[in-house]
């Protein structure tokens, strides 16, 4: 480990001391001096890295790493005597005899250099296991789950839970610092899902394929003005190394059920060309229980007493792939694709009975609904990217062109039979069926530009297009006896259509100690819902997105920064979509295509010491809040979405990693937040909310040779949600993982909510409603995983991102 990081240090010193040493000479000509690299087979070592010394003093003077070819070459260079020193990962350093530079040649050969393995050899996954579980940078905080013993074997919804500042509540929604409207991209694309289509993809998205996750809560006006909270991207493993490569990993589980998944890796790059290609699968199995009472008045007062149990196992079965090719057309121009997509299924078969009583203890009738819910989600996406760096001085112009279709399906099937207390039948069963085919069409174009006008001023501009096709059909029957029928009061067909052109500008100068970024993002949106037999709800507007970051150094330790952005939430797809969906007579949720836009002002305050620890404070407004509310109308009880007035959040978060020994090492996350709800108008009354509210998380990772040990604890006090009061959660994993066959071969064992005491327990008492809801999920499970690196490993290459990824956020089942 120790080496590897000296080997990393040593190449940012020596590029830096190259940036100097070019600096100093101001311009005057000299030689070109280079030389070649092979290792102990003759063949090119490339991506080594190269030092010019000075024999004199051994002085570094510049720079460099060994192309494809393994050759290296320095520019500029005065006359002189001098030596190279070579160096790579897994290889003994490589010094040449002194030679001698004339002060009237052009070109200079050093003498070849042979390189030799070392004794022990340190792969590239050692690279990335130095890295702690948590890291904080300047504009976000990095999860780094590609090693992590506890991300082994979970999807991404598991694993997003884990993260600092993150919760996931009953219903899969995302929260950031206790708010919604989190914008999660993959890959640094937007994903154009529904919440609930997001959630599906989350679930079927294994975790093994995770790089990291990266939480940004005021992102600049490079990226999508969307999100109120922020935006939490997840990195995708990208193999993308020297040679031939890859890696392949298995895994089971048990909770209440067994579940399995698998992936494969692979990559191959040889000179201009890199393949890279990614396929996973799995079965997932799980138990979701939830119990509901709640009681209901009629307009004299008198109440009724409702009990509901539901058992909601879910099976879901998952074939994601990933394929595509970097081809560097010269050394300034880089053009790849990335073809992507998924065939995914679940099936949900709910057991639900509900108690109904004049009081809590006489049931004077009851019913049980069965349904059995089949559901396949289908997704191919295909980007067609081109980057060219104009210059060395770092002007670029990047090209992205993104095309995307969804297609899902759900055949629903609900039964509901009623009981008296003698369990006699009063009158028919209410039989109802329904399918929904969903279709999702994508289009998106971005394009990116990059200007150092000067060593100390940046220009950044760039412009976006995106065009979103969504098409809902409910296509419900009902059972009149004798055979289905057309449900006439359920059966609609929903299109949605959305455009987005955008442009934005950011600028930014570097001073002594202070750095200032200002940026503005245009957005100009056109929409247009479309309930058959019903006006179509248009709209079409134009913002703008200021933002504004100052970064300020105190001394060596210390430094503060500001931010400031403003932010868009428009309506997840689904929220528009008004159908109706049951989960008994009683308890059903629907749509509202009439929601707005929520806009939100952000200000964040960052004090950072020693690089590690940081403290933020920082305060929002949205107005128009979309926020989810039950409502309840005589007995029945439906959830949907409304605009609410006003949100006020108020945090402060504690990040602070640390080091007891060279063997111990953990991190603890504090965040301490407000969320005040007012509205004049909900329902039939007025809304007012508000709590304090702590989250806490702690990980600690214990090294002891080639045994990893990792344990996270969380904890989150009680919680007021616009109307919902949210039960304090809390819970402890913990896992172990070895490496061997020379690090080649890992396992890892861990076990979630050691002591099986995660729920989800959330009540109401205002606006009419009064219930409370117990949720467990199957939340305690044993993950065993087994993962097998082979092939080359030495350099990266690039990663790429898509301009699509802020779309597909907002639609289900992919992953």
């Amino acid at each position: 480990m120790k080496t590897t990081l000296h080997h990393i240090c040593y190449t940012l010193l020596l590029v830096a001391i190259s940036w100097s040493t070019s600096f100093a000479q101001g311009g005057k000509s000299g030689s070109k001096v280079s030389g070649s690299l092979l290792n102990e087979q003759g063949k090119p070592m490339d991506y080594a890295t190269v030092s010019l010394i000075k024999a004199s003093d051994s002085t570094v003077v510049k720079g460099a790493l060994s192309n494809d070819n393994g050759v290296y070459s320095f520019e500029n260079i005065r006359s002189g005597k001098y030596l190279v020193k070579a160096s790579v990962v897994g290889y003994q350093k490589a010094v040449t005899p002194p030679f001698t530079v004339p002060e009237s040649a052009t070109t200079v050969t050093a003498p070849a250099l042979n390189m030799h393995p070392g004794s022990t050899e340190l792969k590239g996954v050692t690279i990335t296991a130095t890295k702690p579980l948590i890291e904080r940078k300047i504009d976000r905080t990095v999860m780094n789950v590609e090693n992590s013993v506890l991300a082994a074997g979970n999807t991404a919804m598991e694993i997003l839970a884990k993260a600092p500042g993150v919760t996931v509540d009953k219903d899969d929604n995302i929260s950031l610092k206790g708010k919604q409207g989190v914008t999660v991209m993959i890959n640094d694309k937007l994903t154009y899902l529904t919440a609930a289509q997001l959630a599906t993809l989350l679930r079927s998205t294994d975790g093994n394929t995770i790089k990291s996750i990266e939480i940004i809560t005021n992102p600049s006006a490079k990226y999508d003005a969307a999100g109120n909270s922020g935006i939490i991207n997840i990195k995708l493993k990208k193999n993308t190394q020297s040679g031939t490569n890859g890696s392949v990993t298995v895994g089971t589980a048990h909770g209440k059920y067994w579940r399995d998944n698998s992936s494969l890796n692979l990559n191959h790059k040889e000179g201009n060309l890199n393949v890279f290609g990614t396929f996973s699968r799995g079965d997932n199995k799980r138990n979701n229980n939830i119990n509901i009472d709640r009681i209901t008045r009629d307009s004299a007062g008198k109440p009724t007493y409702f009990n509901q149990f539901t058992a909601m196992p879910r099976v879901n079965h998952y074939n994601n792939y990933r394929l595509g090719a970097d081809y560097d057309v010269s050394s300034k121009n880089t053009i790849g694709f990335v073809l992507s997509g998924y065939s995914n299924s679940e099936v949900d078969n709910n057991n639900g009975n509900t108690q109904i009583g004049a009081n809590p203890n006489k049931v004077d009738s009851s019913l049980t609904t069965v349904s059995t819910i089949n559901q396949t989600y289908k997704n191919i996406a295909l980007n067609l990217n081109d980057r060219f760096k104009i210059d060395t001085s770092g002007q670029e112009l990047s090209v992205d062109l993104d095309y995307s279709k969804f297609k899902n399906n759900s055949i629903a099937q609900y039964d509901t039979h009623y009981f008296l207390p003698d369990g006699s039948t009063p009158h028919a069963p209410q039989l109802l069926r329904n399918q929904t085919p969903s279709n999702i069409t994508i289009y998106t174009g971005k394009v990116d530009y990059t200007n150092p006008l000067s060593k100390t001023v940046k220009l950044e501009t760039g412009a976006k297009f995106s065009s979103v096709k969504t098409d809902n059909d409910l296509q419900a029957q009902i059972f009149n006896g004798n055979s289905y029928v057309n449900d006439t009061n359920r059966t609609n067909r929903f299109i949605y259509t959305e455009k987005i052109s955008a442009g934005y500008l950011n600028l930014n100068k570097q001073f002594k100690k202070t750095s200032v970024q200002l940026g503005v993002r245009a957005e100009y949106t056109q929409s247009n819902g479309n309930l058959m037999g019903s006006t179509p709800v248009k709209r079409d507007y134009l913002n703008f997105f200021p933002s504004v970051f100052i970064n300020h150094t105190l001394d060596d330790k210390n430094e503060i920064s500001f931010s400031y952005s403003r932010r868009i939430d428009r309506p997840g797809y689904d929220d528009l979509n008004p159908f109706v969906y049951y989960l008994d007579p009683y308890t059903f949720s629907k749509g509202n295509a009439f929601l707005k836009p929520q806009y939100t002002n952000n200000f964040e305050f960052n004090f950072t010491h020693n690089k590690s620890i940081n403290i933020s404070l920082s305060y929002s407004r949205t107005t128009d809040v979309i926020t989810e509310i039950i409502l309840t109308q005589g007995q029945k009880s439906f959830q949907t979405n409304l605009n609410l007035q006003t949100q006020n959040s108020y945090s402060v978060n504690i990040d602070a990693p640390y080091t007891i020994t060279k063997w111990w090492t953990g991190n603890i996350n504090i965040n301490s937040f407000y969320l005040g709800f007012k509205s004049d108008s909900v329902g039939t009354g007025k809304l007012s909310s508000g709590q304090v509210t702590v989250q806490a998380k702690a990980t600690q990772t214990l090294t002891f040779g080639s045994y990893r040990f990792e344990i996270m604890g969380d904890y989150q006090s009680p919680l007021t949600y616009g109307i919902y009061k949210i039960k304090p959660r809390y819970g402890v994993d913990a896992g172990v993982s070895h490496s061997f066959a020379n690090k080649k071969a890992n396992i890892k064992l861990a076990l979630d909510d050691v002591f099986n005491i995660r729920r989800n327990n959330v009540s109401s008492h205002s606006l009419g409603n009064d219930f409370d809801i117990r949720q467990k999920n199957d939340s305690r499970v044993g993950r065993l995983t087994f993962t097998y690196n082979f092939g080359n490993n030495k350099i990266k290459s690039r990663e790429h991102r898509s301009g699509a990824d802020d779309e597909k956020g907002r639609v289900k089942g992919a992953n």
